[in-house]
């Protein structure tokens, strides 16, 4: 998610690294001297603020990876430079913070590695070569002081992964509450729209059938065409009531995962060869759940048509069941264009599919009964690359 997409935000960032660039000017003209310390020092100031100014505009990995490297070096080029002031080792414990601010996690490891390589360096540098010439305040307690530093690093640790850990939680409810917004809106949708529609749908679909069958009438070539478009708009009626009001009454049994799979892929082997598609299907462990084994099948051809659909010519659809962890894990996988990331968050949303003539209810109904059975539903795909469909399931004893 893009971190400055608001104007407010921007706002305040610009507002804050003003402030921070100001402190950095202001630290380098006080009590200085032109010479080779003060032009690195320059340097450094201009590097750094370059990169905090042009982040929000460009906002990607590298300028990063730049602005946590060219930090790192600022304040240990501070505490070479001045050696008087002792308060830039404190600062040097703390540089992989910087790098919180960026929700990275990645960054953040490698700022603390970063670190922690520099700091030994510097550690070997003052205790064979200075020998408490430049920094006595850090040899008379060397150890200590290393001991001080490692565990600052810890304690940023925590701090970072506590605050990774509240974030993904927080991600995770986010993506719960999409879904039901849009079960929900989908479900509004359904319930207002479809019984409105289908009633005059039947009369009219019944009087194209009784004057089909009317042999005084002349002109009817054109009955069969709508006949089967009236079919079409009754079978997407009939999606949207099953996503209105789901059967939860339906009997729920216990299921063999692998006896489904095969009915399911040998009722889809023809339609993969005329796709010129193969189907390849294999149960690492027996598996069994707590399900209605008819919308089981449903779910499963569901997936395994659009697998079929987006594989490329002469491709294959892989399919695999086995036990991991009490959970019994299905995946649908497919060599076909891939999607991005995008695109896989759009899924389940009404009336969002990669098809030319699809409706996106499909998925909404598959998502539908993951959901009722205790289930979980995700998909990993890529551009190029095809697309895997994994559903997870409690494991129930035999």
């Amino acid at each position: 998610m893009k971190e400055f997409q608001e104007s407010l935000h921007k706002k305040y960032y610009y507002l804050i690294i003003s402030f921070i660039i100001l402190l950095m000017t202001v630290g380098l003209l006080i009590d200085n001297q032109l010479n080779s310390g003060f032009v690195i020092h320059g340097v450094m100031v201009i590097i750094i603020s370059l990169c905090l100014v042009l982040y929000p505009r460009y906002e990607n990995a590298f300028l990063r990876y730049m602005t946590v490297i060219f930090s790192t070096g600022y304040f240990y080029i501070l505490f070479y430079l001045y050696p008087e002031t002792w308060s830039d080792f404190i600062l040097l414990c703390f540089i992989p913070a910087f790098s919180i601010l960026f929700f990275d996690k990645w960054l953040f490891y490698f700022s603390l590695v970063l670190n922690i390589v520099f700091i030994g360096f510097t550690f070997s540098f003052i205790a064979w070569i200075d020998k408490g010439f430049l920094y006595p305040y850090i040899y008379k307690d060397l150890i200590g002081n290393v001991v001080n530093f490692f565990a600052s690093q810890i304690l940023l640790y925590f701090i970072f992964h506590l605050t990774n850990l509240r974030m993904q939680k927080q991600r995770v409810y986010y993506e719960q509450v999409q879904q039901a917004e849009r079960m929900k809106t989908t479900g509004q949708l359904a319930a207002a729209v479809a019984h409105e529609i289908r009633n005059p749908l039947t009369v009219v679909k019944g009087f194209l059938q009784y004057y089909a069958e009317d042999e005084t009438l002349k002109s009817k070539q054109n009955f069969p065409l709508m006949i089967n478009e009236l079919d079409m708009a009754e079978h997407v009626i009939s999606q949207f009531l099953s996503i209105s009001k789901p059967d939860r009454k339906g009997m729920v049994q216990n299921v063999d995962v692998e006896m489904v799979l095969k009915d399911v892929t040998e009722l889809l082997s023809m339609y993969g060869m005329l796709n010129d598609n193969s189907i390849h299907l294999h149960i690492e462990k027996e598996c069994h759940i707590s399900a209605n084994s008819i919308e089981l099948k449903q779910l499963f051809i569901n997936l395994i048509k659009n697998a079929i659909e987006a594989s490329k010519d002469c491709g294959s659809v892989s399919i695999t069941a086995n036990q991991e962890k009490g959970h019994a894990v299905i995946r649908i996988s497919d060599n076909g264009r891939g999607m991005t990331g995008e695109e896989v968050k759009s899924l389940g949303t009404p009336f969002y599919s990669l098809k030319s003539k699809g409706t996106g209810l499909g998925l909404m109904i598959c998502f539908n009964i993951v959901k009722k059975y205790n289930g979980e539903i995700k998909f990993q795909s890529e551009p190029g690359k095809g697309t895997t469909v994994t559903l997870q399931f409690p494991l129930i004893s035999v």
